[in-house]
């Protein structure tokens, strides 16, 4: 068995096994379970144990373990537009140069505010199926110059896959660069360092295409030894690693656990890249999003604890038009906003300026 199936077959994808794990009872076993039916549960031993037991409201167990909100209808199951920006089953062209590819529905975890939910998990219907498709139309369209290989967690693809994947669009001339989009190193960070097939694969690679990792911690706790080591040996294969955080509410939103986390990020050579606002997607909305002016509050705030490096994320919300950076508030309940990236080419860098009420947690119309 490798190294990866063996990891995976260890997760807890059962509430019996969940409820030994941390002591639910019965009534908390009922819910979950109903929860579990609608989106799955799987948590790696490993980061079930970063949970402090003895908190009702640890961060990291509203991370990982269900919660009855997630039954709620409210929100959206597609937040971003992905289904109207997609070119080819599993390959989506919304910026002019990228394209993204879902290659899996399957996480090492599934955190409890993904906004795939509609699909982590579960459905098959909108993943990847024939790579040489997607070659094609990257070579078609010659203003592409990088791929994200996203999912679900495109490190939890068996090595053979991911080579695939490497192999086929490294020979592009017109990629300045991969991207794979992955919390392995967060949450199940041994199938890096202990997956020498895996590294070699990477390392092989990284001489041909420059590989960017972008991962996803989420809180301080999670920098864990483990999670260092994960990231060490990802930038030894010659990888570049950066981190995409999001906003969520019970977890990360106070300004001394973003600081700690951004500047605990840099001290092993993660860059931060962006802060999401925690979109409104079906599942999460209810549980984990704040509003903007109460995120922009924190975010500031907490840059006042970063150095340049740390701070050198964006505020961002990733809307169906674009990512919109959430720029700040400019008196009289109106907030300022700029286009990141956009749809449009009409959009891009776009400056505006929104009325916002004081629960108002997303931007429906700009």
């Amino acid at each position: 068995m490798s190294i990866l199936n063996q990891l995976l077959s260890e997760c807890i994808r059962d509430v019996d096994q969940l409820a030994t794990a941390i002591g639910l009872n019965g009534s908390d076993k009922e819910w979950i379970r109903t929860v579990s039916e609608k989106y799955p549960i799987c948590i790696p031993p490993y980061y079930l144990k970063l949970i402090d037991l003895s908190d009702p409201d640890d961060p990291i167990r509203k991370i990982c373990i269900p919660g009855l909100q997630e039954l709620s209808e409210t929100g959206h199951e597609d937040t971003s537009g992905e289904s109207s920006n997609t070119v080819t089953r599993g390959m989506q062209h919304k910026y002019r140069q990228t394209a993204l590819i879902l290659t899996t529905n399957q996480c090492s975890m599934y955190c409890r505010f993904c906004f795939r939910k509609r699909m982590v998990g579960s459905t098959q219907d909108e993943i990847a199926s024939h790579i040489p498709d997607m070659v094609r139309y990257v070579k078609e369209h010659p203003e592409i110059n990088n791929v994200l290989l996203s999912g679900g967690d495109a490190l939890i693809n068996v090595n053979r896959h991911i080579e695939e994947y490497l192999q086929a669009f490294s020979e592009i001339p017109a990629l300045d660069f991969i991207r794979i989009g992955t919390r392995t190193p967060v949450v199940l960070p041994a199938r890096i360092y202990e997956d020498q097939e895996l590294l070699s694969i990477l390392k092989k690679y990284c001489l041909k295409k420059q590989i960017v990792i972008v991962t996803h911690f989420n809180h301080p706790r999670e920098i864990t030894d483990e999670a260092k080591k994960a990231v060490a040996v990802l930038k030894g294969c010659g990888c570049a690693v950066r981190n995409q955080t999001v906003l969520l509410k019970g977890v990360n939103d106070d300004p001394d656990t973003l600081g700690r986390l951004m500047n605990g990020l840099v001290s092993f050579g993660v860059i931060p890249y962006y802060i999401f606002q925690c979109r409104p997607a079906r599942g999460a909305l209810d549980e984990f999003q704040l509003p903007l002016i109460t995120g922009s509050r924190i975010v500031e705030k907490a840059k006042e604890q970063m150095n340049g490096q740390a701070k050198s994320f964006h505020y961002c919300m990733s809307h169906p038009t674009g990512k919109i950076e959430i720029l700040g508030p400019a008196g009289d309940g109106r907030m300022l906003f700029k286009y990141h990236q956009a749809k449009a080419l009409a959009d891009q860098s776009r400056i505006f300026l929104k009325e916002l009420d004081q629960d108002q947690c997303w931007l429906d119309t700009v």
